[in-house]
């Protein structure tokens, strides 16, 4: 009967996804955003196919090596404050396990548990296990959500690169004059999908995602274009 119950309340959270997921729309929605208004821009610039092709070809490798290595460099940092943090914490628990069990139930006490109640529960979860009670209860440090620098940096890379590879695909099979027009419309396309997509993997809305990757990847499109436009006039 109890597991049937716990069956039909089966709840299905969002936040596992957190790491990869972030990692992977960020590097999705640079690859096509850069790559598709760096082909605008020199195609504005009235460049030759080969030119453009050539330069978002470009785009994407460099783009991706820098998603990688920035995404490894910031996670890698995140996961080295954590451990230090829990260096700090593990040191704290066999100097002073007392202090730390006091500590704890302070905090529970916060959270609306009476002063019993929540010495109880710290004694009971420090003689579980000590240090993922505080590395979750008062670090915030959760398994879940915990820094991975590989994941994120394959991650993003790999993402920026199937991005880039939309808009660029579409710059080869479009003809010379429609170049502009079929790589801004696909574009966006491409990431309002993407966006919805996302949306959905965290559970948020699916219009207010697209909508918003949408805007922002317009105006930046726009702004290339122009750019791209008084290059080619200054340089005719």
């Amino acid at each position: 009967m109890l597991t049937g119950i716990i069956m039909s309340h089966l709840e299905v959270h969002k936040s596992h996804r957190i790491g990869w997921l972030r990692a992977a729309v960020l590097g999705a929605n640079d690859g096509i955003v850069s790559t598709s208004s760096l082909i605008i821009g020199f195609a504005a610039a009235q460049t030759s196919r080969d030119e453009i092709l050539l330069a978002g070809i470009a785009g994407m490798v460099a783009g991706a090596m820098s998603m990688a290595t920035g995404e490894f460099v910031s996670v890698s940092s995140q996961a080295d404050t954590e451990k230090a943090d829990l260096k700090i914490e593990k040191k704290s628990i066999e100097n002073d396990y007392e202090h730390e069990v006091e500590e704890l139930a302070s905090i529970y006490q916060e959270r609306g548990l009476d002063s019993d109640l929540a010495h109880q529960v710290a004694q009971q979860l420090m003689a579980h296990d000590a240090l993922d009670a505080h590395a979750r209860d008062e670090l915030g440090i959760f398994d879940r959500s915990r820094a991975k620098p590989f994941e994120a940096a394959f991650s993003s890379a790999g993402m920026f690169t199937l991005g880039a590879a939309l808009p660029l695909m579409t710059a080869y099979l479009a003809p010379d004059s429609r170049i502009i027009g079929m790589v801004s419309v696909l574009s966006l396309f491409f990431l309002a999908t993407l966006g919805s997509v996302a949306a959905k993997a965290g559970g948020a809305s699916v219009w207010k995602g697209a909508l918003r990757i949408t805007f922002w990847s317009a105006l930046a499109m726009f702004f290339t274009a122009m750019v791209g436009q008084l290059f080619g006039l200054t340089t005719t």
